[in-house]
């Protein structure tokens, strides 16, 4: 069952995620860390890197990726499932990817996983992608891929 929150603390899981985009287009690692749960099991996999456990490990690659700047990230293609104590997004990333040739887009499809906790909706797993240069086709247009 859901726990009871103050309204403060009621935010959905779409205002969440809007939050956590928020907060990688403006490299706010401070508001970035406040969209994760409290849990030594959270986990994070950035496009192509390793599995990363817990608020530490998850904080020293966002602190890293934002010495090179802010990420400038736009989000495509919502799709949620959410009950009543866990959320399940799939999303796909549209990334500017400045180069020596001007802007390039990179698509990156990405997972997010949300969890109500005591302090409300949180992040407890972020799992992105490698990058495509083409936006993937979507849905039953997809060709098969067996994994």
């Amino acid at each position: 069952m859901r726990p009871k929150l103050p309204p403060a603390l009621m935010m959905d899981t779409a205002e969440l995620e809007a939050r956590f985009y928020d907060a990688l287009r403006k490299a706010d690692l401070e508001a970035l860390m406040a969209c994760w749960a409290d849990d030594d099991d959270i986990c994070c996999v950035h496009p192509g890197g390793t599995r990363l456990i817990g608020a530490q490990a998850i904080r020293a690659s966002f602190e890293a990726i934002f010495a090179r700047g802010a990420i400038p990230v736009q989000v495509d293609q919502p799709r949620r499932v959410v009950n009543a104590s866990l959320a399940v997004h799939s999303v796909l990333e549209c990334i500017t990817v400045k180069g020596e040739e001007g802007g390039r887009t990179a698509w990156v499809m990405a997972t997010n996983v949300y969890a109500c906790t005591p302090k409300g909706w949180r992040m407890v797993a972020h799992h992105a992608s490698p990058g495509l240069m083409e936006k993937p086709v979507d849905g039953d247009d997809a060709p098969p891929v067996l994994h």
